[in-house]
């Protein structure tokens, strides 16, 4: 509809454009089912180091971004344009104009190194932040990671009204009449993406929202991901609230939890903020359950089958045997007790025949095992517990070691050292979650008062862990990375376990309406390196990326107090994290430059990235070498296939070495030098970049 109504204003007959319009306003209306959106196509992105040069589309800097020209010729210092659906030219100063592209147009997008903090030397570990549109970040994700990715975890703009998200390079707020639809379109197109990165077979996709989109979004991921299991969980981040005028107050937001193939949230050590008011909380006992069914289809009716006596010894004291389950038809009253024994079954208080919750064969079983626990008995009742099967488990495995056996033969265990392990609730009251006193107050103690409304860091952190606590070594994406939450969150959960899990945050650079206009004011323009300093990633993220990992403030000064952690070890966080990062700028190549082997030392850190990011990102002088073996990163790159064989001895002597890079334009050579190479994972440059990236041009754009 937006396009429609901006064709209507065009009409130039007043009575005409009235009729099109009434039309069009009676059509919004008509009920429709289902997510139904504008996809506000095409949404642009600003290119600032790629020279506007013949042939590239533009914009006119500080306008709209999708308002774009194709450059027709260059004459001293001023550009011809055409615009879109138009055929004349208008003249523009080059220093007016922005390269653009529009999403779907093929982009070569290399990464340019802006800064590293390096606090484990010895580490292989890197993380990663790229300062990006997010949308040309994920096409570059999804060539380096697709479906490898363990845990998306996102916090996107809430569009809430307030000047917080920008589409188009124009900002959006509550004056907007396709607010939503751009929020949803927005959304849309990078989700796309981001679900190629996940590995379907066991991998979770997180996302936060708040009231303003939640049932929005809720519908879309429904909409995209059929696949999926997913859950909503409320989640209190401002116990204090937030007033609403003549409403109630806010005081949570809502995390929807996406998991996919096997992926399912971890059992696991919590403290009683997550108890909750269960009825019996969740106890740091071994749990015997009630061998008489309580609850739904308790009756012998319900299965004749599970009603069989018990015989107990006249004492009282020990189980002798298990009775075979007798005919729904026939009276427990005929059934023969042994001699010097007494029959219990499960019948309730007032006189109401019940059922066993185990069949007599599996009973039999776990009283073999010392499982079975015979309490009071009363005339033919009596309370018999058994361990269930995840019970059983945490003996099994040490976790209740036994120490002895009841007179009954059930085990006796020491309880002394065990903590429940448990999934808690949907409803989530935490209070380390709290966003201001954790999240807000702590960022300002590293780096100042620079970002609002940050997420507290134990929120993500806990978010995350319930589905990669198992997982060590977990590579773990952001691409809404706000203030960098997500990697210190992160951090904190390797150093508490020892895990060598990977985070890949992705933010723009983006800075603030207010700045914005004062910048406009003084002549200063977005790419300006004054301008630039002052965005998103480089004032906020990589300050708190290198302070959180160095244990310091923007000053330098030793940040205070000690994180909370999952164990009983206090981390001060003045002793930051054995953790290295490096920093990027997402940059853009020249295609032609790339096939003729040209730009090389601009495509080697994204070939790092390819092979793992593992240890320190290698740079180089020469602008081309024949052959490159970085046994530190665990790969290497062959340009000259004549010196292949050279190549190969020399791996030979680098076990180490995984990845192979070979650069041919022959698809039979390639061939040949990988069945070579038996056991590396190889990669033909350039063309697996090239087609990868046209390809999911024409894909993505639809």
């Amino acid at each position: 509809m937006a396009a429609l109504n901006e064709l209507i204003r065009k009409v130039e007959n007043p009575e005409l454009r009235a009729q099109l319009q009434a039309a069009a306003d009676k059509l919004v209306k008509q009920k429709k089912f289902g997510l139904v959106f504008e996809e506000h196509l095409p949404e642009c992105t600003l290119l600032y180091d790629i020279p506007v040069r013949k042939g590239l589309k533009v914009s006119v800097r500080n306008g709209k971004a999708n308002e774009t020209y194709t450059v027709l010729k260059i004459e001293d210092g001023i550009a011809a344009c055409l615009p879109k659906n138009s055929k004349k030219a208008v003249p523009f100063a080059v220093a007016d104009l922005v390269t653009t592209a529009e999403l779907g147009d093929p982009i070569y997008p290399c990464l340019q190194l802006l800064g590293e903090v390096c606090n484990a030397p010895d580490g292989e570990l890197w993380h990663t932040l790229i300062e990006a549109d997010n949308y040309h970040a994920l096409q570059l994700l999804e060539y380096l990671y697709a479906g490898e990715v363990d845990c998306l975890y996102i916090d996107p703009p809430y569009n809430t009204g307030a000047k917080d998200w920008k589409y188009n390079n124009d900002y959006v707020d509550g004056t907007d009449e396709y607010r939503h639809s751009k929020w949803l379109s927005m959304m849309q197109k990078r989700l796309e993406i981001a679900k190629k990165l996940l590995n379907p077979n066991d991998s979770v996709l997180i996302i936060t929202i708040d009231e303003k989109e939640y049932l929005h979004l809720g519908c879309l991921l429904e909409e995209m991901f059929p696949q999926a299991s997913m859950q909503m969980v409320s989640s209190v981040i401002n116990p204090a609230g937030v007033s609403r005028g003549g409403q109630f107050a806010r005081t949570d937001e809502y995390i929807y939890f996406l998991t996919f193939g096997r992926c399912a949230p971890s059992p696991l050590k919590l403290d009683d903020d997550w108890r909750g008011k269960i009825k019996g909380g969740y106890k740091d006992k071994l749990r015997w359950n009630g061998l008489q069914r309580s609850g739904t289809a308790t009756l012998r009716a319900d299965r004749p089958n599970m009603f069989y006596p018990i015989f107990v010894n006249k004492d009282g004291t020990r189980i002798e045997s298990v009775g075979e389950s007798i005919p729904f038809s026939a009276d427990r009253s005929t059934v023969k007790v042994p001699e010097g024994q007494i029959a219990v079954w499960p019948i309730f208080p007032d006189g109401r025949e019940g059922r066993w919750r185990l069949g007599r064969d599996t009973l039999i079983e776990l009283i073999d095992k010392h499982y079975v626990h015979l309490g009071r008995v009363q005339g033919d009742r009596a309370s018999i517990t058994y361990l269930a099967q995840g019970e059983q488990a945490k003996v099994e495995n040490g976790d209740f070691p036994i120490i002895g056996y009841n007179a009954d033969g059930s085990i006796i265990v020491d309880e002394s050292g065990y903590e429940a392990r448990f999934i808690p609730g949907t409803q989530w009251w935490i209070t380390s979650h709290d966003a201001t006193q954790k999240g807000t107050k702590m960022l300002n103690d590293i780096i100042g008062h620079r970002f609002t409304f940050p997420k507290s860091v134990y929120a993500v952190h806990d978010a995350i862990r319930f589905f990669v606590a198992n997982k060590p070594r977990a590579l773990i994406v952001d691409f809404f990375s706000g203030s960098g939450t997500t990697l210190h969150a992160v951090n904190l959960l390797n150093a508490e376990d020892g895990g060598s899990r990977r985070c890949i945050m992705v933010t723009n650079n983006e800075i603030s309406a207010e700045e914005r206009k004062g910048f406009e004011a003084r002549g200063i323009q977005q790419g300006d390196l004054e301008w630039e300093s002052r965005g998103i990633a480089r004032y906020v993220t990589w300050p708190r990326t290198v302070c959180s990992i160095e244990g310091h403030d923007v000053n330098g000064n030793p940040l205070k107090g000690n994180y909370i952690t999952t164990g009983e070890r206090e981390m001060p966080m003045a002793d930051g994290f054995k953790a290295n990062a490096v920093f990027f700028k997402l940059g853009f190549l020249d295609k032609t430059k790339i096939s003729l082997g040209m730009q090389f030392k601009e495509l080697l850190s994204m070939l790092w990235m390819k092979a793992g990011a593992i240890g320190k990102c290698p740079v180089i002088d020469v602008s081309v070498p024949d052959m490159l073996i970085l046994p530190e990163n665990k790969m290497a790159i062959l340009n000259d296939e004549n010196r292949f064989r050279e190549l190969a001895d020399q791996l030979a002597q680098h076990p180490e070495v995984e990845i192979v890079y070979l650069v041919t334009d022959y698809e039979s050579s390639f061939v040949a030098m990988t069945q070579a190479l038996e056991g590396k994972k190889t990669y033909q440059l350039y063309r697996d970049y090239l087609d990868n990236f046209r390809i999911n041009a024409g894909r993505n754009s639809r």
